[in-house]
């Protein structure tokens, strides 16, 4: 994909010594006999002869980028997470509690990955706090590490403790993403390679859906009478919430990057909306309409504003099943002869049921991810305040709505240090419309472990962060200063 913002370092590239040298071609040759055995054990009908050596060998080739060139494995990991869910082992995260136990789920590559990035990512933080004595902090850094650790202190109390500490790890992975970034995005440059990479890694996720589409076999889910894209992922809900923060910060920033980058992104945030649609699932939808127009308003932008509504108008014309899925909403629909669970009334009926759950320890919950264990629905809050309560407890749930609150002042205090028509303020208007439409998304659905899509939500809100720690340096209102439209003094 073409740079949001082309740009060269003003310190020159470090050549490879020959140890990096010698540890790459032993890690091709490792592949490649890797390669080879996964193709000999294709016949087979077991997936984990095939993916788990190939998985095996990756993870040690980017060990050894990770210990070598960290921010180069950073950004690599960063275009390629939305990708590798294909090779996903285990099956959807709840309501399967038979066969997506801790164990399957613990040999999926993107569980691999996460503890990957997690060891890679202490030892780099350790690195740099012994270098420096100090590391870059913030309010949302201490609040996502408070909720992150209240995921912890349940684990004693739980009666899944593998299924929690699992889970733990992977909000933990979620929230040393943020870490690292704040650590990492210092400079103008670095804030559009992270974005460029967060880009990159739609690519793929867009291309395989169009060739499934193509090949007559669409990468869907089936629901009642609905049709549902899914894309490499293994349920729509992921695909959908996945876009819909790809989608929102990519109309933030759109009108500020190079002409070249929008020619690049323009089409894939279009393409984008269609998929999103597709996916049929209304809360994604609902979010990323209100933070698209939260960013319409933040940029005063009448072509944005406009734009949301002939878009709603042109879905409800051109996909008739948008509008009869919304109509379900209080309403019984059924898939397979089993009620679905997307209801509305089936959610105020599911929530009464698990939030006494909580009362066996109303401070510290029940444990991550065991609600889907205790019901005979066998699936997840499908609220993620809620569940912060029944699973973390009153602590998890008050440093939860911390993290929220925090994550929204934080987009805040970037628009307010950022000029309007720059990259800057693209990146805070975009932030601000993905925290509420991650908040509108959490009050109907299960997001708070969903790392691929929060991978990306952190990583705009990481460089939303970047923008706030500039000390105003573009005044929201001075009318001695020419527009930055009329100036020519847009980032680019």
């Amino acid at each position: 994909m073409t740079a949001l913002a082309p740009g060269r370092s003003g310190r020159a590239a470090v050549p490879p010594t020959r140890t990096g040298r010698v540890l790459t071609f032993v890690a091709a040759v490792v592949m490649a006999g890797a390669a080879a055995f996964s193709g000999m054990s294709t016949a087979g009908t077991d997936r984990r002869l095939v993916i788990v050596p190939l998985a095996a060998v990756l993870a040690g080739v980017l060990a050894t980028l990770a210990f070598t060139r960290f921010a180069a494995f950073v950004l690599l990991i960063l275009g390629a997470r939305a990708s590798i869910d294909l090779f996903k082992l285990s099956g959807p995260s709840s309501g399967n509690t038979l066969t997506n136990t801790a164990v399957a789920r613990g040999l999926d590559p993107s569980s691999i990955l996460a503890v990957l990035f997690l060891l890679a990512a202490a030892l780099w933080l350790i690195a740099q706090y012994a270098r420096t004595g100090h590391l870059r902090g913030s309010r949302l850094r201490l609040a996502l590490v408070c909720f992150s650790v209240a995921g912890f202190v349940g684990l004693p109390g739980s009666s899944q403790p593998q299924a929690s500490a699992l889970e733990a790890l992977r909000i933990l992975s979620v929230v040393m993403m943020y870490v690292v970034l704040e650590q990492l995005i210092t400079t103008p440059e670095m804030l559009r390679k992270v974005l460029t990479a967060a880009y990159a890694s739609l690519v793929f996720p867009l291309l395989y859906q169009l060739y499934s589409i193509a090949s007559g076999h669409s990468a869907s889910e089936v629901l009642g009478s609905y049709t549902r894209l899914t894309g490499p992922f293994a349920q729509a809900n992921t695909f959908a919430r996945y876009l819909a923060f790809m989608i929102v910060f990519g109309v933030g920033i759109l009108p500020c990057v190079s002409r070249r980058a929008r020619m690049a992104l323009a089409p894939m945030l279009a393409l984008s909306g269609v998929f999103l649609i597709l996916t049929l699932t209304r809360g994604a939808l609902i979010g990323a309409v209100v933070g698209i127009v939260i960013i319409g308003i933040v940029q005063r932008s009448k072509v944005v504003l406009g734009g949301v509504a002939v878009g709603i108008l042109a879905a409800a014309v051109a996909f008739p099943s948008v509008g009869s899925r919304f109509s379900e909403i209080g309403t019984s629909s059924t898939a397979g002869g089993a009620p679905t669970g997307n209801t509305l009334a089936w959610r105020l009926n599911y929530w009464t049921e698990v939030l006494p759950l909580a009362n066996a320890n109303p401070v510290t919950g029940i444990g991550l991810n065991v609600t889907q264990y205790e019901t005979d629905a066998a699936k997840q809050p499908h609220n993620d305040f809620i569940r912060a309560y029944v699973e973390t407890g009153a602590l998890g749930l008050v440093t939860y709505i911390a993290m929220l609150l925090a994550m929204v002042g934080n987009a805040r205090r970037a628009v307010s240090r950022s000029r309007p028509g720059t990259l800057e303020r693209g990146v805070a208007a975009g932030a601000l419309g993905c925290a509420w439409c991650y908040i509108l998304t959490s009050l109907a659905a299960n997001v708070m472990s969903n790392v691929v899509s929060l991978w990306y939500l952190i990583t705009f809100t990481a460089a939303a962060a970047y923008v706030a720690r500039q000390h105003n340096p573009y005044p929201t209102h001075n009318p001695a200063l020419p527009s930055p439209a009329r100036s020519g003094a847009v980032q680019r």
